[in-house]
């Protein structure tokens, strides 16, 4: 008999021997077997499609899982502690809203997007709405003194930057489907997303199955690379964006590669 468990490296793999952690895949958390909590899910149908399994802890936590609030209570909280020491998380910060840099750089680096970008849709998690509207703003008015633009950024003709459609989604849904076929309705020229991680998988995931939408066509603000952990490996790669600081990166198959500043 064989296992499918999950390695350190966030990626299944075959092993001859059984996991002695479960976990959950799209909320991230591990915990025992016998977890009251889990097994409750299990009981009523649900967890079972997102369920996994880890050899170890340390292979869990390498994959980025977090100890489950339940079970493994001391573990939680020494987790809990080093998260707050570390500021705040990619949800956190989308609900709090951007940068002027993050903003800056994510508007420069779309205006620097060949074939040209002017034709955009924007899609936004319920919380991002403050972002959404502030990209929205800069991109149809343009470079020009006093906006959020990188400082010296050149045109080469006209200005002219329209927004197609906004189309906003909820951290929970059925099927994300109506929110996905509205996302791709234009075409655009590229499309800019905002909002937490766990939407955004969610969103994506759903976009991949059912649409043509491209995530190599697609930026987004800093908490939105963050779903390439939440997300099934490949359906963001080609994706770019900002991060908080102004600096840009790209998301590959599962990992999050930052540009050089």
């Amino acid at each position: 008999m064989t296992y499918t468990l999950i390695g350190a490296d966030g990626w299944p793999y075959v092993s001859v021997l059984p996991g002695t952690l479960g976990g959950h895949r799209r909320a991230r958390l591990y915990g025992r077997l016998d977890c009251p909590s889990a097994l409750r899910a299990i009981s009523r149908g649900g967890y079972v499609r997102e369920r996994v399994f880890f050899a170890d802890e340390v292979t869990a936590i390498a994959a980025g899982y977090r100890p489950c609030a339940v079970c493994l209570p001391q573990a939680y909280q020494i987790w809990k502690t080093e998260q707050a020491a570390t500021g705040p998380t990619a949800a956190e910060r989308a609900m709090a809203g951007h940068t002027a840099a993050e903003l800056a750089g994510l508007l420069g680096l779309l205006a620097a997007a060949r074939p040209r970008v002017t034709a955009v849709v924007i899609g936004h998690g319920r919380d991002a709405a403050r972002s959404a509207k502030a990209f929205a703003d800069a991109w149809e008015s343009g470079p020009q003194a006093g906006s959020p633009w990188e400082s010296g950024a050149q045109m080469d003709s006209p200005w002219e930057g329209t927004v197609l459609a906004t189309v906003d989604w909820p951290e929970e849904a059925a099927s994300w489907l109506r929110q996905a076929r509205r996302f791709v309705t234009g075409p655009p020229d590229a499309w800019v997303v905002a909002g937490a991680p766990l939407g955004w998988a969610r969103m994506s995931e759903r976009l991949r199955q059912s649409t043509d939408w491209d995530p190599a066509r697609t930026f987004g603000f800093a908490s939105t690379a963050q779903a390439v952990a939440l997300a099934p490996p490949g359906t963001l790669e080609g994706m770019r964006g900002a991060d908080i600081d102004g600096t840009t990166w790209r998301i590959s198959r599962n990992l999050i590669h930052r540009d050089p500043a």
